[in-house]
């Protein structure tokens, strides 16, 4: 939709919220920081660089932690708990009540955070490998979990009463790793539509939920003076039933979804720049296509991104160290912001530094039967690690966190086991770049957000490159249960390469390892005793990298080759 008319539909909003005696209350209007950014594409996309230490650090870790971990249902229960007959609609009615009586707003009490540590959380982060850490700022729900300034409904006045974000960061900066925050609360408009519903069957059918309550009908409530609406946002009708999927999340105007007024998108620019004064973050990541409420004033997102990073300008001795992360970008604004795919890998490299962004099981932690956890394993997790790096990408993994601030057992021994693999192969990890090639092997699928079903465990045939320097970094994976190893790019009959290998060592390990370039590739008889489990990483000099022009080897097919 063309983004004049976009812009023209929140102006109307604003003078309409103007005449119902809102403008007293609405938050400032937006204030361009001093610094070089301006909130344009052009002048974002000609003057950002990704700093270095994002795409030095290569792996982050996620405590996608909220009131949502309370029920211990897993992700989107805020939400889900008002779809009648869902399974978490069931677990509701049957523990708390019914949502006509007992909303999601009325979760936040009891998420009290009593065994929550965060320098002990921390430290185990930090041994898992972990360079950055992400702290949950807000999810869909719209709960701050920081001491807001323009959302009462906060962590430091309700549930745990205690500055989440605050004590995350302190814990953070205090172990060495850099501070991120993610963002999601600029869905919450159309997210919460659910809670407008009533049930459609049964006793309380036709009962409305809670989601149209005001502050007046708080009184004699625990909730007394606070106004739901600040919380849920349904002082709207919705244009289309919660269940019609796609429209809510990207504003598909078109389609007939709601369109968020003026005062939620100021309310949101306001609340995110608090944010970003407050703690001072070194990456914002937001759950948004392009940019947060893009779809509705392209200005909203815009302003926050050149005030972000003229804000790092400022914090950083005149250098940018921000990293802004959002999903579905094309290549201008690439250039920009950082891209990011949920759940997803890419299929090749790409030019620019990238994120995916994943987790181990469901984004909220989820209770299973008999403590059955059906995580990702610390192998699927180093796979996919090396082949995000190997493309130029960081990972950035969610590890769930209970209602009560603990993790489980099973979360604890894989990060145990993915610091035991960082300690022996971090050098093919950190602060390396990718090579002409990401690797050789079976042809990737293509790339996308919740593609990562799609890939499948590494065999004898998979390669990954990454570099420093001149030095040729070569992962091969433990599936490979033959001892020799042959890496096809790097055989004596590859003209492209350019230089003779003089030593590969295997990190980790102490012995001499043989090698010979032969025809069919580089053979590498790797020791008896390995040094780790799930994949093993050759240190190869001697080659130029750099005047090198590798092939591209897939499983059975051999490609072109790459400038």
């Amino acid at each position: 939709m063309n983004s004049k008319f976009l812009h023209s539909l929140f102006l109307a909003g604003l003078m309409l919220s103007s005449a119902h005696g809102n403008a007293a209350t609405l938050p400032d209007e937006p204030k361009q920081i001093p610094g070089p950014y301006k909130p344009s594409w052009d002048s974002l996309a000609s003057q950002y660089q990704c700093p270095a230490w994002f795409r030095d650090a290569k792996f982050g870790i996620w405590a996608h932690w909220s009131a949502q971990c309370v029920p211990e249902m897993g992700d989107w229960y805020a939400q889900n708990m008002y779809h009648e007959g869902s399974p978490d609609y069931l677990f509701h009615t049957a523990r708390y009540g019914h949502p006509s009586e007992f909303g999601f707003k009325d979760i936040y009490p009891l998420w009290h955070a009593e065994n929550w540590d965060p320098e002990k959380m921390m430290a185990l982060y930090k041994r898992a490998g972990a360079k950055y850490f992400m702290a949950l700022a807000n999810h869909h729900d719209n709960f701050d979990s920081w001491n807001s300034k323009y959302q009462p409904w906060n962590s430091v006045a309700i549930g745990p009463k205690r500055d989440i974000v605050g004590d995350w960061e302190k814990a953070a900066r205090a172990a060495g790793l850099k501070f991120a925050v993610s963002v999601h609360g600029s869905h919450t408009y159309n997210w919460m539509e659910a809670c407008q519903g009533t049930d459609k069957k049964g006793s309380k059918a036709g009962v409305p939920y809670d989601g149209k309550l005001t502050k007046a009908d708080g009184k004699g409530k625990w909730w007394e003076g606070l106004d739901p609406q600040d919380l849920y946002c349904q002082n709207h009708k919705p244009k289309l039933p919660w269940q019609s999927g796609k429209p809510f999340w990207t504003w598909d105007v078109k389609h007939g979804s709601t369109v968020p007024d003026a005062a939620y998108c100021q309310k949101f620019y306001n609340r995110v720049m608090d944010l970003i004064t407050t703690y001072k973050p070194d990456m914002v990541y937001f759950d948004d296509s392009i940019l947060p409420l893009y779809q509705v004033d392209p200005k909203v997102g815009l302003d926050i991104a050149a005030n972000y990073y003229n804000s790092s300008v400022q914090w950083n001795n005149g250098t940018n160290e921000a990293v802004l992360t959002a999903k579905d970008l094309d290549d201008q604004q690439r250039h920009a912001i950082v891209f990011d795919m949920e759940r997803g890998k890419s299929d090749k490299i790409l030019p620019f530094p990238w994120q995916t962004d994943t987790c181990i099981g469901d984004w909220h932690y989820r209770r299973t039967l008999f403590e059955r956890h059906e995580y990702k394993t610390p192998e699927m997790v180093v796979e996919m690690l090396v082949d995000i790096v190997s493309k130029n990408g960081n990972l950035m993994l969610n590890i769930p966190v209970r209602g009560d601030g603990s993790i489980d057992n099973d979360e604890v021994a894989f990060l145990g086991a993915m610091g035991d693999w960082f300690q022996v192969n971090g050098e093919g990890i950190y602060a390396t770049r990718p090579w002409k090639v990401y690797g050789e092997g079976k042809i990737e699928k293509k790339a996308g957000n919740f593609n990562e079903k799609a890939f499948k465990s590494y065999g004898a045939d998979e390669v990954r490159f990454t570099t420093k320097g001149n030095t040729l970094y070569a992962f091969v994976f433990a599936t490979n249960l033959d001892n020799t190893v042959v890496i096809r790019t790097l055989g004596s009959n590859e003209k492209g390469i350019v230089g003779d290998i003089t030593s590969i060592h295997l990190l980790g390990s102490d012995e001499k390892i043989e090698f010979a370039r032969k025809p069919e590739g580089l053979v590498v008889t790797l020791p008896a005793k390995k040094p780790c489990d799930h994949a093993w990483c050759l240190k190869i000099e001697g080659l130029d990298l750099k005047a090198s022009k590798p092939k591209i080897f897939h499983t059975g097919t051999e490609g072109k080759n790459v400038e």
